[in-house]
């Protein structure tokens, strides 16, 4: 282990002794990992650490944006996780210190937390366990200015991905994308979105029915209907999706109402449902632009998205 990530680990938990257990991730692009260590002498039995290298050696407008996602993660830990309570739970943070180009972020180990399981598949005990922290998430950042964050948050945003918008070979999509983006930026009511809010990036309890979030590298400011729209479709495919949306929808706004009145947010939640509702096929096109300029491969013109995408365009 090295002896820098030892004592930073030592000098946050009170440990006597930590050691090397497993290797949880490797970050993508081989920026590091995220690596689980055991603890003998203190209050906790382990603890998780995101070690991001940046590699100094890095160019172009992905690696900028990937150094800016862990800045803004590291802002996320230290100015605005504690706010997130146990209905939108979040790893603690430690501690987290950076030395040239490598950031260390030590966080609670959420396994040992109650929160061990993790899921490729769903059932709605799950999916309605991970709208509520997503509406409780919301309501706790609403009218927030995300200072340190991304001014707009999501790893899709138009302005973060020009390589994908230029690859986009749907002339009638590409030339909408401003304007999408737009209604969605001029929503009369933003709040922070977590950016990356798919399945894999919640961790549950062992009955399925509560949910910590992770992985805070694209949190920002947006309204609340983004993370929702991709978080079922990390889900569901289109056409479950579309059979399942007002249901799904209906627990989520239930679930935001109940946060902003129990937080005595200021707000209408009547109006922000009216308003976030009418901006979730806004939110689903503005993420399909992104997949289709990401992976421009064979969308039939008769899918769900592409459909969804055709109306949003025709009423902009």
């Amino acid at each position: 282990m090295n002896s820098h990530i030892r004592e930073l680990i030592l000098t946050s938990t009170g440990a006597q002794t930590a050691f090397h257990i497993e290797i949880v991730q490797r970050l993508w692009s081989g920026y590091g990992d995220i690596v689980r260590y055991g603890l003998t002498g203190g209050d906790r039995s382990t603890v998780i650490v995101k070690h991001v290298k940046l590699r100094s050696s890095g160019r172009g407008v992905s690696h900028q944006r990937k150094v800016r996602s862990y800045q803004v993660e590291t802002a996320w830990y230290s100015q605005w996780s504690g706010r997130c309570d146990a209905y939108c739970r979040v790893p603690a943070c430690l501690a987290f210190e950076s030395f040239g180009d490598e950031v260390f972020i030590v966080l609670e180990d959420l396994d040992t937390a109650g929160f061990p399981k993790r899921r490729s598949f769903v059932g709605d005990d799950e999916m309605h366990a991970c709208l509520k922290w997503l509406a409780n998430f919301h309501a706790t950042f609403i009218g927030e200015h995300p200072k340190g964050l991304w001014s707009t948050g999501t790893y899709w945003h138009l302005a973060t991905r020009p390589d994908e918008l230029q690859a986009l070979n749907d002339p009638v999509l590409k030339n909408a994308a401003s304007l999408i983006d737009q209604k969605l930026r001029n929503s009369s009511y933003q709040t922070f979105v977590h950016g990356d809010a798919k399945l894999a990036n919640f961790c549950f309890s062992d009955d399925g029915k509560h949910v910590a979030a992770v992985d805070f590298q694209y949190v920002g400011g947006g309204c609340g209907i983004k993370d929702v729209a991709y978080f079922i479709d990390s889900c569901l495919d289109g056409d479950q999706a579309e059979r399942q949306l007002n249901q799904l929808l209906d627990v989520y706004f239930l679930a935001l109402k109940q946060a902003l009145k129990t937080k005595q947010k200021a707000v209408d939640a009547d109006d922000v449902e009216r308003d976030w509702r009418a901006l979730y096929p806004v939110a689903w096109t503005d993420f399909h632009r992104f997949l289709k300029g990401w992976g421009p491969g064979y969308w039939p013109t008769n899918s769900y998205s592409e459909r969804l995408a055709r109306q949003v365009i025709a009423q902009l």
